[in-house]
């Protein structure tokens, strides 16, 4: 099993989403996150006045999936949030050893 996480621009949530349950996904976490990478955030002016915002807002999604789904998880991300600019995010994928489903007790991949 391995845990897929990707971090995102927001507006693409949707079609991560939506592109990740047509391949089977059965469940994902979403969090909202601050952060900043070969970016390095930007300036902006409000009320005439110039800052830096060094943290920009994305999403990272999470998502549990057993070892042969994941070059397709990995593919469907990349395509459904590719922007083709700066900032498009990044893609990690850590071992998981163990899943509990709570409720029934299962465990490994009957788990997810």
């Amino acid at each position: 099993m391995k845990l897929v996480s990707a971090i995102i621009k927001p507006f693409k949530l949707d079609d991560v989403r939506e592109a990740l349950s047509e391949i089977g996904v059965q469940g994902v976490t979403v969090t909202e996150v601050k952060g900043f990478g070969r970016q390095k955030g930007h300036t902006e002016l409000y009320r005439g006045a110039e800052y830096v915002v060094d943290f920009l807002p994305k999403v990272k999604i999470e998502a549990a999936v057993d070892d042969n789904q994941v070059d397709q998880v990995i593919e469907t991300i990349s395509n459904s949030a590719n922007t083709g600019k700066i900032g498009d995010g990044k893609i990690f994928v850590v071992n998981l050893e163990q899943a509990i489903r709570i409720r029934t007790g299962e465990t490994g991949p009957e788990a997810l």
